[in-house]
């Protein structure tokens, strides 16, 4: 009896799932159509009970570029190994003032553009690196998160620009060449901060595999029903990411007695979010970590923005693997983690939900 109810739950699910999607309007949609309550295929059991806040006056680190450059990577290292996360600050000579303030608005603008001009771009198909709909997981989550996202495949193959929606095309193609300038000197100072050429990531072709998302996250009637975005980590290098003043980012932090709890990842003025993928979290050997962080909903009166790119190896051949970096790995020092091809890595995590949490454990020795 059980198992038939749960097989006619998930039945029902699907249904509701397709008949949302084939909408065509997202997150947005429901929102414009003034529901008063949060539908149940976005409702999360209990999304915020499992750890606890962190207590007053804990924040991730600040990383400023304009310090020398020794401290700026001794500082880096230390974020990057004690949080994942830290914010950029003095970045204004590889990103102009207000640069990503005029992103962040354009992708509003294009999110609160009438449903039938979005509906035009909606799909779920990367067609021409390019894509606009509501949740990348939707068919494959438990329960599905609170935003719509325009997602841009910059490379290795670069994307088809006219299919970027034009409310935000110029703001998108400038982002990846101010955001690819950040993520070069960052990895620089991740690089020197383990010891090795600042060269070495860009060199194993880091900054080359590239995907921008631009997520909106609408008011939302019930915010403590549902999620902006579920607890998870990113699976690449290095994620570079602007976001507008409503707040929502937490990043799961362990301090040094073993006590986890989330951090408020506040919008900061002027500042980037930097944080560590699981790539690079393996290509580390674990002297930097990944780690887990959620988008909540904060607000009633407020649509949140965000834009992130992903970075990771644009090599993907199936003679060209990674793993451990060699300079790193010795008899005092031995890898944790076997080698891949880019193809095995993603085909992993594309054969899992955004929750799960088990794509490292998949290349542990």
């Amino acid at each position: 009896m059980a198992s038939s109810a749960a097989a006619a739950a998930a039945t029902d699910r699907i249904a509701l799932v397709k008949a949302f999607d084939e909408t065509r309007t997202g997150v947005r949609g429901l929102v414009e159509s003034g529901v008063s309550a949060v539908p149940v295929i976005f409702r999360h059991p209990d999304p915020y009970a499992s750890v606890p806040l962190a207590p007053p006056g804990v924040s991730i680190p600040v990383v400023n570029l304009s310090l020398p450059a020794p401290l700026a990577a001794e500082a880096a290292a230390g974020a990057a190994r004690d949080w994942g996360f830290f914010y950029l600050v003095n970045h204004h000579a590889l990103v102009p003032s207000g640069f990503t303030a005029g992103l962040l608005a354009a992708v509003r603008a294009f999110n609160e553009l009438p449903a039938a001009e979005r509906a035009a771009h909606y799909g779920r198909s990367v067609d021409g690196g390019v894509s606009y709909s509501s949740n990348v997981d939707l068919y494959r989550s438990g329960a599905a998160s609170w935003r719509d996202t325009i997602q841009v495949v910059l490379g290795p193959s670069r994307p088809d620009a006219e299919r970027i929606p034009a409310a935000c095309r110029a703001e998108v193609v400038g982002w990846d060449a101010h955001g690819t300038a950040v993520a070069r000197a960052v990895m620089a100072l991740l690089c020197e901060g383990l010891g090795l050429r600042g060269e070495t990531l860009e060199e194993a072709s880091c900054l080359e595999g590239k995907l921008m998302v631009c997520h909106y996250y609408p008011v939302c009637p019930e915010p403590e029903r549902t999620m902006g975005i579920v607890p998870h980590t990113d699976p690449g290098v290095l994620t570079v990411l602007a976001q507008d003043g409503v707040g929502g980012l937490q990043v799961k932090h362990t301090n040094e007695d073993g006590e986890s709890y989330w951090v408020d990842a506040k919008p900061v003025p002027g500042a980037l979010v930097i944080n560590v993928g699981d790539l690079l979290q393996i290509m580390s050997n674990d002297k930097y970590k990944s780690v887990e962080h959620r988008v909540v909903m904060k607000s009633h009166e407020e649509a949140r923005v965000s834009s992130a790119i992903f970075y990771n190896p644009g090599k993907r051949g199936d003679s060209v693997f990674y793993g451990p970096l060699p300079d790193l790995i010795s008899s005092g020092n031995p890898p944790k983690y076997r080698n891949f091809t880019m193809s095995e890595f993603l085909g992993a995590f594309f054969k899992r939900d955004l929750a799960s949490k088990a794509l490292i454990e998949h290349f542990k020795i």
